[in-house]
């Protein structure tokens, strides 16, 4: 099938949304330190680049506040929300429209709960959630790689962080280059 017209992303299009990547959650994730050095290399890349971030945490009077090494990497005072969708949180939906951003590119956990939901969500209003399989992340494997196939039928966009960085770079000659690469090589050294 040949797509006349296959999604991109680009740095004038999109925003990154961080989603409920919190200490107590994290504590049962098996891949929680790829997930954190994953993420974090994507706000990293983010910010060089100045594309916009939103964040949510999920109920933190119970679940507690984000991973300290995400959380230096945002701003402060994050949405707090009980409905599962970040689309459930007003201020982070009124932030994703105000911003006209079509591209919303989606890290956090858990992949079949929060995740998905605020997906599906996004897709009904007109966005185009992508999914950073390698910053995504569940307790079980299982749960995450079904809620990745239904979401991607759903008309989400997988990829990987890497991937990401250098669709918002386009080109060896980008200004932030350098920058971005060495970002890339620290990653593959393990530094979040």
């Amino acid at each position: 099938m040949h797509l006349s017209n296959p999604p991109r992303v680009a740095l004038n299009d999109s925003i990154v949304l961080v989603i409920d990547i919190q200490d107590k959650l994290l504590a049962k994730i098996p891949t929680a330190s790829e997930l954190i050095t994953n993420a974090s290399f994507l706000l990293d890349v983010a910010n060089e680049l100045k594309v916009p971030v939103e964040a949510t945490e999920q109920y933190p009077k119970g679940v507690g506040p984000t991973n300290a090494e995400i959380a230096k990497r945002l701003k402060s005072n994050l949405p707090a929300k009980t409905s599962f969708s970040c689309c459930g949180a007003a201020e982070i939906f009124e932030e994703l429209t105000r911003q006209g951003r079509p591209n919303v590119i989606l890290v956090g956990m858990e992949t079949h709960v929060c995740v998905m939901q605020s997906a599906l969500d996004l897709l009904g209003q007109s966005f185009r959630p992508w999914l950073v399989v390698d910053a995504l992340a569940a307790r079980y494997s299982i749960d995450h790689d079904i809620a990745l196939r239904r979401l991607e039928k759903a008309g989400a966009v997988l990829t990987t962080v890497e991937a990401v960085a250098f669709e918002w770079l386009g080109d060896s000659t980008h200004p932030q280059f350098k920058t971005v690469s060495q970002l890339i090589q620290q990653r593959m050294k393990g530094k979040a």
